[in-house]
């Protein structure tokens, strides 16, 4: 990592970030974080890798940011990014907590301006950066009548949780207000006031791959505070390959399990209705994924993953939350 070019500053941050095995990864996301200027004061890394390259890398960079930002690397307890990031948030001693993934790159003044958003309303409970590579589109004639089927009024769906738990990005436009409210957020990029957060953040419902378990918190949140995307905090999602997606059988079948929990144990979502939304998302999106061959070759992996899951909802209590 080259030392930075310009004074170092720090927010009262916690900035908390799991990671598994990807220490190039994590280096390049490091290095455009230190050319913004602006750091957390606290940087917690919860590694669920089984050597020690990670820390390695996290030594280099604390190295050039000492004094200015405290870097931390704990061994994770429990691998799974949910648990990795309620771990990280428990060691963490500032205010606000930023979950961000290890391998985005941020544009110029993101993190000031993510620092801005979060402050431009005391009601504001959480704030996100805007993914480029991860924008919303308008959707099609069939999609809007899809998304009304399952109780999503129109005419725009960005940034909205509509029907069995379906989330949209944020929309990129430039006549839009650089603070735009939303009701849900990712953990790629965002802050959140740390009194805003539940204890533990994340439910142990998430585990591995922990699908949907931003969508969760983030409704949570909403109950008692306002959120919001920050439209010109830009980042690059460099989203990496790993083992934890390999299996399409297993992240349908998460999906399925999560997308249910969440309708039911957080939105209440519960009548015979929503549950026919559900099968209708459900149906809806296989027949998306079909528009690419790899939709077609992953088929009966989804199918499989879609039956597991409906068996895990059978055979499993109502959520409690």
């Amino acid at each position: 990592m080259s030392p930075a070019t310009h004074p170092l500053t720090a927010l009262p941050v916690s900035a908390v970030v799991p990671t598994r095995h990807r220490p190039q990864a994590l280096s390049r996301t490091l290095m455009s974080l230190l050319a913004q200027g602006i750091l957390p004061a606290e940087l917690i890394v919860v590694d669920a890798s089984d050597d020690e390259a990670t820390c390695l890398a996290l030594d280099a960079f604390g190295a050039q940011v000492a004094g200015v930002c405290q870097v931390r690397c704990l061994k994770a307890q429990v691998c799974g990014a949910a648990a990795q990031r309620n771990q990280g948030v428990t060691a963490a001693t500032q205010p606000v907590i930023w979950f961000f993934d290890d391998d985005i790159l941020f544009e110029p003044e993101c993190v000031s301006r993510l620092w801005a958003a979060l402050n431009s309303s005391p009601e504001l409970g959480g704030v996100n950066a805007m993914i480029t590579n991860q924008s919303y589109h308008p959707p099609g004639l069939i999609s809007r009548v899809m998304f009304r089927l399952i109780g999503g009024k129109g005419p725009g769906y960005a940034g909205r949780v509509i029907g069995p738990a379906v989330n949209f990005l944020p929309e990129d436009r430039a006549d839009l207000p650089e603070v735009v409210p939303v009701e849900w957020l990712n953990t790629t990029c965002t802050f959140y006031r740390r009194e805003a957060l539940p204890d533990p953040p994340f439910s142990s419902q998430f585990t591995g791959y922990s699908m949907m378990e931003d969508l969760t918190l983030s409704l949570i949140v909403s109950r008692q505070w306002r959120l919001a995307n920050a439209r010109t905090a830009r980042i690059y999602h460099d989203s990496q390959p790993g083992s934890h997606k390999a299996d399409a059988r297993e992240m349908a079948a998460m999906e399925t399990v999560n997308r249910h929990y969440v309708m039911t144990g957080i939105l209440g979502r519960k009548g015979l209705l929503d549950y026919l939304r559900l099968i209708l998302w459900q149906l809806f999106s296989l027949l998306s994924s079909l528009r690419t061959l790899d939709g077609w070759r992953s088929l009966p992996a989804q199918v499989r993953g879609r039956w597991d899951g409906w068996k895990i909802i059978c055979n499993s209590p109502s959520p409690n939350v």
